[in-house]
């Protein structure tokens, strides 16, 4: 026989169960009225005489570990469920480990270590980290590619919560232009300055991950400061979402239009519908002032938690390790979906399906649902037809009216208020960034590479964007970028290098150009017009004119007998005798033989003079191609073994670079501002070397091809616009 005791714990014989809940809070309520109906559902099925003992945390950790002690002191509780909060878990997990006593908390989540360091701490509660990805389709769906997170700095689910929700709008493409933390008692002033800022931001696109009461606070300021008004998206997560149902008039005052995700359990059952008939009845009693006694998903998530300890206690009287390994084991199906959990990591199988609803007059209206690993439907069952995007669902309702593609989340600039861009004012390298000014200072002209490039993407935005450049003057780079973060400038344009310290104050677009350094020597020296005999040595040359002589000779000798033209004076015989040499060296369709021997002559003369003539071509090719690319100074290591002098292009990271990763002392390393200033440099025997960016390389090999090579590696970069 299964009977609950009052509150007040008095002892009976049987088996003690402790319970730990904010009796003052919505969640409280009802997960006190389902635990009732549970141990009412029980009565009757087991064979084991249980008893519940309910304990009041008063939110509050101290009170939690307290109640704790009572119950297993006192009421010899074998297992205690709850606390909600985290925090008040912490406070009772070590009491419980030290008794060997398992709770089962009720909290949104749980950290992966406490079970290491708690074993008998298990979360009853299935994880809620699976609707980041929801939040992140949502978001993906309508193209805002940047939202801000608004979260609880103290509130126990949001440490755990709000990396995963971070991680999961990055990976969809979705940059979270910032995390705005607020404090579990933030005051009313504190609200006000924060919403401003977020006000002043053209970025419209909020997802809120608060407890319920900073919520609804939340909601009821930014509704008198016209924040729940067209342009803006308020998106909110489950612990908001899920409490909605309860609070008609708050949420028919401030939170029109929001959109919310929230943890999914089927209400169309018979057993849930007997259960609510009952619950709605018991919880009006209980609480007659409450406007709603509806039961939600905490309900639901408290009667399971009963259901898993009665089944585990159920004709036994273990306890300690036992009771634990028994409680692993348990498997139904109840209200919340499937209870279940995972060994070793002592937790309840995580959610992973979330109902996505929109707030409309004093209730809600279900959009549909979205389950891991298959995406958006509007109905859940066998046949459901799953999507990647929500946008095909009915229309929703966004503050102020339907939605509207156009400027839903985002607040595009006037001509009045156009975007300010950046643009290095003293840029050396013409050809990426000009800056020309008028003789009376009062025009200014902006020109390149990156200037064309900012051009034509905003011609392909789906939006007209107005902009003006302005001229940084300073010659930091790093100032420059520095200019974004102290919200003086919306963007920079120009020839900006990525930089770890520079991504902490703005983000970077994808690089445009090749990336890296490129490290540039003078071409190596030589005398062009004697370089045709340097393929071969001076015995080659010799060697080959007295073969070719002797060749001569003996197709003369042989063929004069047979041949009148080859008779004659001495000195016409000595030409004839020339002419056949050089003649066979440089054509292979010489005059008509007339012997056999001269004929097997010229063949094996053929054969030497083709291999001779492919030799050289070969060897000149190699010699020109080497002497093109090879530089003075091969490498890095030669120079800082020479000691040399090397250049790099000033207002950039390359003199922190040259020294700090590439070895060079100080006073061996020498900035310019231009191109001809580099080869002027080279030219005076300034430098010995000089490091340029690859688009600068490029740009300084094509201007100076015949006098410079690069040489070694390219060292990786990047230079992109911001």
């Amino acid at each position: 026989m299964l009977k609950k005791t009052a509150a007040e714990g008095v002892h009976a014989q049987g088996i003690n169960i402790g319970a730990i809940i904010d009796m003052s809070s919505r969640i409280g309520k009802e997960q006190r009225v389902a635990m009732e109906i549970a141990m009412e559902d029980f009565y009757g099925t087991g064979n084991q005489t249980l008893f519940l003992h309910i304990k009041d945390s008063q939110r509050d950790p101290v009170c939690a570990a307290l109640a704790a002690m009572d119950l297993i002191n006192n009421q010899q509780v074998q297992a205690i469920l709850g606390p909600q909060t985290w925090e008040e878990a912490l406070s009772v997990a070590e009491i419980s480990s030290q008794t060997q006593v398992p709770i089962l908390s009720l909290a949104d989540t749980t950290p992966k270590w406490a079970t290491e360091r708690w074993p008998y701490l298990l979360q009853a509660s299935p994880s809620k980290q699976e609707q980041t990805k929801a939040i992140a389709a949502i978001v993906q769906s309508w193209n805002w590619h940047q939202v801000t997170v608004i979260y609880e700095g103290t509130d126990s689910s949001a440490i755990e919560v709000t990396p995963s929700l971070f991680n999961a709008l990055r990976d969809a493409g979705v940059g979270v232009i910032q995390g705005l933390v607020l404090p579990t008692f933030a005051s009313t002033i504190t609200l006000s300055k924060e919403l401003e800022k977020l006000k002043s931001e053209q970025s419209r696109v909020f997802v809120v991950h608060l407890s319920f009461p900073l919520a609804v606070r939340l909601f009821e300021k930014a509704k008198k400061m016209k924040m729940m008004e067209k342009d803006y998206v308020w998106i909110t997560t489950n612990p908001i979402t899920s409490l909605v149902h309860s609070n008609a008039s708050i949420i028919s005052s401030s939170m029109q239009g929001v959109i919310g995700v929230k943890s999914y359990f089927s209400e169309r059952g018979h057993l849930f519908r007997e259960i609510r008939q009952r619950f709605r009845r018991k919880f009006s009693i209980e609480n007659p002032k409450d406007d709603n006694n509806e039961p939600g998903i905490y309900a639901a998530e408290a009667y399971d938690a009963v259901w898993t300890m009665a089944v585990a206690l159920n004709g036994s009287n273990r306890g300690g390790q036992e009771l634990l390994e028994t409680i692993l084991q348990v498997d139904f199906h109840g209200l919340s979906g499937k209870v279940q959990f995972i060994k070793f990591i002592n937790e309840r199988a995580p959610a992973n399906r979330f109902h996505i609803i929109n707030i409309i007059g004093n209730s809600y209206k279900e959009l549909g649902f979205w389950s891991k690993g298959l995406g958006f439907s509007k109905t859940i069952h066998e046949n459901s037809i799953y999507r990647s995007c929500m946008t095909d669902w009915e229309q929703a309702l966004w503050p102020e009216g339907p939605w509207n593609t156009s400027s839903r989340g985002w607040i595009t600039a006037t001509s009045a208020n156009p975007w300010r861009i950046g643009v290095p004012g003293e840029s050396g390298y013409r050809e990426f960034v000009h800056v020309e000014y008028d003789h009376l200072g009062n025009n200014t002209s902006f020109s390149g590479f990156a200037i064309e490039v900012f051009r034509e993407t905003i011609k392909r935005l789906p939006f007209i964007l107005p902009y003006e450049f302005i001229a940084f003057k300073n010659t930091s780079y790093d100032e420059l970028v520095k200019q974004i973060h102290l919200k003086k400038y919306d963007a920079v344009v120009g020839d900006v290098v990525i930089l770890a310290s520079r991504y902490q104050l703005a983000e970077f677009t994808k690089p445009y150009t090749e990336t890296g350094l490129m490290l540039i020597v003078p071409a190596q020296a030589g005398n062009r017009e004697l370089s045709f005999i340097r393929p071969f040595t001076k015995s080659m040359w010799v060697l080959t004119a007295v073969i070719t002589v002797y060749n001569g000779f003996i197709i003369w000798l042989i063929e004069r007998n047979h041949c009148p033209s080859l008779k004659g004076s001495m000195l016409h015989q000595t030409g004839i005798m020339l002419w056949l040499a050089f003649n066979t060296l440089f054509s292979l369709h010489g005059g008509k033989m007339h012997s056999n021997l001269s004929r097997m002559s010229m063949v094996v003369w053929l054969f030497v003079a083709l291999v001779i003539t492919q030799t050289y071509t070969a060897n000149l090719s190699s010699m020109l191609t080497v002497q093109k690319l090879d530089g003075a100074a091969p490498n890095v290591e030669a120079l800082l073994n020479s000691n040399a002098v090397v250049g790099y292009g000033t207002g950039s990271y390359l003199q922190n670079y040259l020294v700090d990763v590439l070895r060079f002392k100080t006073q061996n390393i020498r900035n310019y501002t231009t191109l001809e200033a580099y080869a002027q440099a080279f030219k005076n025997k300034e430098i010995a070397a000089v490091f340029l960016e690859v688009p600068l390389a490029k740009l300084f090999l094509a201007k100076y091809c015949r006098r410079f090579v690069s040489v070694g590696p390219t060292y990786k970069s990047r230079r992109v616009w911001i």
